[in-house]
């Protein structure tokens, strides 16, 4: 494939709630659910994208993220998928569809979210990915990411091949589209079925109908247990029947249909071809389980991501900022996002372990916050602090360090990540300007690029790096408290304490 498999469309926070039902409601005859226990996935356009993910197709997902917990858990669980998310804005909430589960049952769907925000603009990154894909697959939920100006004419003149999978309440596809591939109620709704016609003519008629509205090159209506139906330029549809049975949880198998086919036209598969290969992995999907058992066991995502989460520091306190209120934890970012954003202002984030705060981090902080109308600190937790440093680091707990950095003036809002990199973070956050101190870019011999500049890319954001004070090291501060050197990167005493250091770029020290 010469470029990545881009998957478009609207992405759903979906969870399962599993439990027993022992006895009904004393004021209801219903049952009540007793919870053991619950996942969340991305749901709609993100499943999609884990399915090509978990193929080994190297993915990007254009979807819009809402400035909320929802928005935060999705970016983090496309992140841990291998998923690359290139977000667009979204006024409103994220849409959430729980199911409650009983014996493998689901007893109730409960949707929220309210009606469809609108998504943003694409960024001019997002429309090149768009023109260098191997494949496209527009997974369209009705919520409007399909109907969004810029994207469509970007899908309209990319040559890569296009998988348009539809839906009612969405737009139409942009014509010349490889394929596309309803299923058979959204094919009777998109066209009306001919009174007592059969199962099999109605899906003919309804698949030529879209393909020439759409002027489509061919339209494979899934037709659940029993395959697929095809139409193409031929008169003749061709039906793709599955390999064997395939009873069982079929939530999420249109979705592995339509991503089984973009990966196999990425790789140069006729769409015949592709449609029997799609019909032979929903198939296997449904059989095995579904979406249950498809997915990889879900890691310990970061906790401040999860949907409805705010965490507190490890003092179970709550952070007070200058004008009252919390400022760690997902709500409270969301509630500074939105403020600022609704005022039109730049939001400016920056990161690090910040284990042991010194005059290095502030001298950094401060200059970041200058940037800007608000500063956003991603802390490394517990976890990701021993992962990159050992298992002696850090020095102090996460919640004490959130709690000390939300208490610098310089600092607006603060937000705890597992993850070794804040890439989930800044996917969901999408800063205008990220801010790091070091060498990065001053041209020196030893200067890297910053790695999270590709990142802020994918919605046009900028990165910048500021010098902080030399001589300044939570490693030196560690090592002089117990009692042995402190020496700088260079192996030179640091300064004493009181003697002004020159400035330096030095990249880490901050750290």
């Amino acid at each position: 494939m010469r470029g990545p498999v881009v998957v478009v469309g609207d992405t759903l926070l979906d969870r399962d709630v599993e439990g027993v039902v022992n006895r009904l409601c004393p004021d209801s005859p219903v049952p009540v659910l007793d919870e053991t226990s619950a996942v969340d996935r991305p749901g709609g356009a993100g499943l999609a994208a884990v399915f090509a993910a978990a193929q080994g197709a190297d993915v990007v997902l254009v979807t819009a993220l809402a400035d909320d917990a929802g928005g935060a858990r999705l970016s983090a669980l496309l992140a841990a998928a291998g998923v690359q998310v290139y977000p667009l804005s979204l006024s409103g909430s994220t849409p959430e569809k729980i199911r409650l589960r009983a014996r493998g049952r689901v007893l109730l769907r409960h949707d929220r979210g309210g009606a469809s925000g609108e998504p943003g603009q694409p960024s001019d990154e997002v429309l090149r990915v768009l023109a260098r894909a191997s494949a496209v697959l527009v997974s369209d939920y009705g919520r409007g990411v399909a109907r969004q100006p810029a994207l469509r004419a970007a899908l309209a003149a990319t040559r890569a091949p296009v998988v348009w999978d539809p839906h009612p309440r969405g737009p139409a596809a942009v014509p010349g589209v490889h394929l596309a591939t309803p299923n058979e109620s959204e094919v009777r709704e998109l066209v009306p079925a001919l009174p007592g016609a059969s199962r099999l003519a109605t899906a003919s008629r309804g698949a030529q109908g879209l393909r020439r509205r759409w002027r489509a090159g061919a339209v494979a209506v899934t037709l659940g247990g029993d395959g697929a139906l095809l139409c193409h330029a031929g008169s003749t549809p061709l039906v793709v029947p599955t390999p064997g049975s395939a009873e069982g949880d079929t939530c999420g198998a249109g979705d592995r249909f339509a991503a089984a086919a973009s990966l196999a036209l990425a790789q140069g598969a006729l769409v015949s071809e592709a449609v029997q290969a799609a019909v032979a992995e929903a198939s296997a999907y449904v059989a095995g389980g579904g979406v249950a058992t498809a997915l990889p066991p879900e890691q310990p995502f970061p906790h401040v991501l999860r949907a409805g989460s705010n965490r507190r520091p490890a003092s179970g306190h709550a952070v007070a900022g200058p004008g009252g209120g919390e400022r760690v934890g997902v709500a409270a970012v969301a509630t500074l996002l939105a403020e600022v954003r609704g005022a039109g202002g730049t939001v400016v984030a920056t990161g690090g372990c910040f284990d042991l705060l010194h005059a290095g981090h502030l001298a950094t902080l401060q200059a970041a916050r200058q940037l800007g109308d608000c500063l956003i600190v991603c802390v490394n937790s517990d976890t990701s602090v021993a992962g990159l440093k050992g298992p002696d680091r850090p020095v102090m707990a996460e919640g004490d360090r959130a709690r000390l950095l939300a208490a610098l003036s310089c600092v607006d809002a603060v937000l705890v990540f597992d993850e070794p990199t804040p890439e989930a973070v800044l996917s969901w956050l999408r800063p205008d300007v990220w801010v790091k101190g070091g060498d990065y870019a001053t041209g020196g011999p030893d200067a890297v690029g910053l790695p999270e500049a590709e990142v802020l890319r994918r919605w046009g954001g900028n990165t910048v790096v500021v010098p902080y004070l030399d001589g300044r090291s939570t490693s030196d501060l560690i090592a002089r408290s117990a009692g042995g050197p402190a020496a700088d990167a260079g192996g030179r005493p640091q300064q004493p304490v009181g003697v002004a250091a020159p400035v330096s770029t030095t990249r880490e020290r901050t750290r």
